[in-house]
């Protein structure tokens, strides 16, 4: 009688490069995402999933807010996982050891897939390891990574790529959905599910999910305006021509602004100002930085034109905005008896 039970799996087996100073947030989402998946209770076996954190020297690896994580293995043949895992962190002074970059590089030729997460990216590229692939970051470094490497691609719209073999991935708690894509490729749809259900996440998101929308917005539904809209937002203290906007999410100004029409009611130039104002706002209430350094943060040439401008759409100057917030907190507590 022919067996037609489907053949078992082999458990998903990911290992970890963690940088100095890594960010322990997309380190600990990516691995108890895989922890989660793993055990067909909630006793955190690796049944279905196995992880190592690699190390050439076993050191302890101190974290970008300070708390120390110790290695597990040894750098081991890259062969023996199907993903090795770059942890990137601050991204000033972000360096790999030569161990464990020579690690890397020879992962790569040995056809072993990639993957960056936080600034991970960045310690992959500096290796020349994503060359002919596109990279995706946080929108906060989207600017670093151009600058650095103006001959790559590179994009902030979504929540990770995956292009062959490397992955990328902007980092943050977009980093559970990356682990639940590996998860559900390797072992199943249901292990992924469970994962993010037990982390509070209602459903995978796909990697052209785009990052989260910018502060003090309204929402919109098309990706052209969502991926206009972080555009914006990146650009704020030099805002850009239509033209340019238009370009970036590949269609002519004039459908741009019908778009922006249908989903916000106004234009993107006009979005953009209203963005300005508001991150101004933000700011005058937020820091004690001068007016004028917030005028020109926020794209405004002269003092007198952001006060002009901001009156208009709040009816105070900022500096009243700014004696009322300093009145509001210094205002004693309302105690009752």
């Amino acid at each position: 009688m022919l067996n037609t039970r489907p053949a078992a799996r082999r458990k998903l087996s990911v290992s970890f490069i963690v940088a100095p100073n890594f960010t322990l947030l997309a380190f600990s989402a990516f691995i108890d995402t895989l922890r989660l998946a793993a055990d067909d209770g909630d006793r955190s076996r690796p049944i279905h999933c196995e992880w190592a954190l690699l190390s050439h020297d076993m050191r302890p690896v101190k974290s970008s807010c300070g708390v120390e994580i110790t290695p597990t293995t040894q750098l081991d043949a890259p062969a023996r996982f199907d993903y090795i895992v770059v942890v990137g962190g601050l991204l000033h002074g972000l360096r790999l050891p030569t161990a464990q970059n020579d690690y890397l590089r020879a992962a790569a030729a040995a056809h072993v897939p990639l993957v960056g997460i936080c600034t991970g990216s960045f310690a992959l590229a500096r290796l020349g390891l994503m060359q002919g692939r596109r990279s995706c970051v946080s929108w906060y470094v989207y600017d670093n990574f151009r600058n650095e490497f103006p001959d790559l691609e590179v994009s902030s719209d979504e929540l990770f790529i995956d292009d062959t073999d490397r992955l990328t991935c902007a980092g943050g708690t977009s980093v559970v959905h990356l682990a639940a894509f590996l998860v559900e490729r390797h072992c199943d749809k249901a292990r992924a599910a469970k994962a993010l259900r037990i982390m509070i996440e209602h459903a995978p998101l796909p990697a052209g999910t785009p990052q989260p929308q910018p502060l003090f917005i309204r929402e919109a539904g098309d990706f052209r305006v969502r991926k206009a809209m972080l555009l914006i937002e990146r650009h704020l203290s030099d805002p850009l021509p239509a033209e340019l906007i238009a370009q970036h999410v590949n269609v002519s100004v004039r459908h741009l602004e019908r778009l922006f029409q249908n989903e916000l009611g106004t234009s993107p130039l006009a979005f953009a100002f209203e963005l300005r104002l508001n991150n101004a706002y933000n700011l005058l209430i937020t820091t004690r930085n001068p007016i004028i350094d917030i005028a020109l943060q926020c794209g405004f040439l002269s003092n007198s034109h952001f006060s002009r401008c901001f009156r208009s759409a709040h009816g105070k100057t900022p500096s009243q905005v700014r004696e009322q917030e300093s009145a509001r907190k210094a205002a004693p507590a309302l105690v009752l008896v």
